[in-house]
């Protein structure tokens, strides 16, 4: 059975942020808060009628207003006009320009308000979902090509190192048959100086 929504409040940056849901953990995710903001003071169930009319239609959605103004909460609100301006001076109008308490949603519609929500969270989860999905497709993409470039890199590796080690050993090759022709030289030349030696005596 779906839980009935109740109306929560916060002020995030340049917005007053408005949602209805089921709780106020479910607040927090729909706002995508890092922290709680009831326990910090932040964050409050709002009382007022008109908010509570204009997020029970839209179950799940955060809507925004400008903050510290009192109009109308709406998906896609417009930046505040006045951070800095005459706000203390327009109080008096605003608190005059308050609607009368409108009578809560029936049953009814409290119920059609939940479910409206549930099924928006639910596309929240779905686009999640998909968002994680395509996340890991990425990443196991990066691991194929890490593993693929590495592989390369170990075949080139193992190949350079047969390469050195047959150049190695045709350098120790050349070395011992330059020594073993040293020595032949070395007695040739030996012999052929005493010859000379002999034929000149």
């Amino acid at each position: 059975m779906a839980r009935k929504l109740k109306t929560y409040q916060t002020s995030l940056g340049f917005f007053d942020l408005a949602v209805a849901a089921p709780s106020m953990k479910a607040a927090l995710e729909a706002w995508g808060a890092d922290s709680n903001l009831f326990h910090q003071g932040a964050a409050k169930q709002s009382e007022d009628p008109d908010v509570i009319a204009a997020t029970i239609a839209a179950p799940g959605v955060v809507l925004k207003r400008p903050v510290g103004s009192r109009g109308s909460f709406k998906e896609h609100a417009e930046l505040p006009t006045d951070l800095a301006g005459d706000a203390i001076s327009k109080k008096a109008g605003r608190r005059s320009d308050r609607r009368k308490p409108q009578k809560h949603p029936e049953r009814a519609a409290d119920r059609k308000a939940a479910l409206a929500f549930e099924k928006e969270q639910k596309r929240r989860e779905r686009e999640r979902a998909k968002e994680e999905a395509a996340q890991r497709q990425e990443r196991e993409r990066r691991q194929k090509a890490v593993e693929k470039a590495q592989s390369a890199l170990d075949a080139a590796r193992r190949e350079h190192e047969k390469s050195a080690l047959d150049i190695q050993a045709q350098r120790e090759a050349l070395e011992e048959k330059s020594q073993a022709e040293e020595a032949r030289w070395d007695k040739e030349k030996a012999r052929l100086e005493t010859a000379l030696k002999r034929a000149r005596a």
